[in-house]
This record gives structure tokens, sequence and C-alpha cells, in this order.
């Protein structure tokens, strides 16, 4: 087995543990009660892949085998129950992320960076649709926490924070447009790019 220090635990795997502390599952069944619980909001979860996490977790001894059992025709199904291990490293990498702002370098402060390199009228417009966008993220968001009344708030805190750095967004790019549309916002003269066809003198 690897030193825990050196297992690095992809969000993936840290669903998979996480549902393990519940009670031992197969990965069918981690993948129905990730689903079912929205959680792929904030991890991505395609089956193929959660089979391989918990494929991984098994090779680094963070989970055991209990049982395998094969349903008529269906697919032999292996169950798996978290170990002391891998209760340690759950804690120890969640924690981490916790404690850790990660530099994770998402797209769009790379397109705001460079925004003045387009015409404001094209900025505002694409800040527009990223608008409706968010608008309906958050929507959708506030969506699954309704359909959630039963859920404790300690479960939904994922969801909770992805609205609000939504609605955050939301004022940022709200407050912008209207320094673009006022003309409060000094904005270089971008030269047109001249379409095929067209003389460029």
């Amino acid at each position: 087995m690897q030193m825990l220090g050196d297992i690095k635990l992809t969000p993936l795997g840290i669903a998979a543990l996480s549902l393990l502390t519940e009670r031992d599952m197969h990965p069918y069944e981690m993948f129905q009660t990730l689903m079912a619980r929205r959680e792929d909001v904030v991890v991505k979860v395609r089956p193929g892949s959660l089979y391989h996490a918990v494929n991984r977790l098994a090779e680094d001894e963070l989970v055991d085998v209990v049982s395998t059992e094969r349903d008529g025709n269906r697919p032999e199904r292996t169950t798996y129950r978290i170990t002391l291990p891998g209760r340690y490293a759950l804690r120890s990498r969640v924690g981490d992320m916790l404690a850790n702002p990660a530099r994770e370098y998402p797209a769009f402060p790379v397109a705001v960076s460079k925004a003045h390199d387009l015409p404001a009228g094209e900025v505002a417009s694409h800040l527009r649709n990223r608008l409706a966008v968010l608008q309906r993220d958050v929507a959708a968001l506030r969506g699954s926490l309704a359909d959630l009344p039963d859920k404790p708030r300690v479960f939904l805190l994922d969801i909770e924070y992805l609205a609000a750095m939504r609605q955050a967004e939301i004022a940022w790019v709200s407050d912008l447009l209207d320094s673009i549309d006022g003309n409060t916002i000094a904005w270089p003269c971008v030269p047109r790019i001249t379409g095929e066809g067209e003389d460029p003198s």
C-alpha cells in the first residue's frame, strides 16, 4: 500500500469514499445515489469513470470488497466498504481542500483579462448571453434545493455554495454591463476586422 500522503484522491474518489461512510455499496448504487442527490453539479459523474475510481480506491486499500453477487443475467455487482485508511484519507483530503484555496485557472478570468481586444458592444452582447445562462443556472440550483426539502442542510452546502457563487457573478457581470452601456468605463478603440471580399482600405 502507498503512504496515505502519496495517494491523490480525485473528486469522484472523494465522492465514493464519502458515500461509503454511510453504508456499504456497489458502484451502480453509488452512481444512482450521487445522481439522486444532484451531486453531479459538483463532480463529473459517469458510470464508467466511477467504476474506475472505485477500482483505484481498492488498489490503494482505501476500500475493501464485502461481497460479489450476480442477480440473474445481470452483471456481477461488487459491494465495497471503506477501510480505516480510507477514512483517514478522506478526512485529510477534504480538510486540505477546505483550508487551502486551489489555483484552478478557470476560463472566464482569462476572457475577462482579454475583453479589451473586442469592441465594447460585442463584449456587452457576450456578457448578456452569459448572464442569461447564469440566471438559468441559479434557478436550476435553487430548484434542486427545493426538490430536496427533507435533506439536512449539511448535505446541501455544495448546492448553496454554487448558487451563491453564480449569484455573485451575476452581480459583477450586471455591474460591468451597466458600465459598458453607460460609457462609464474607458474602452479602447478596437479596429474592425474586414470580412472576406471587403476592401481593407
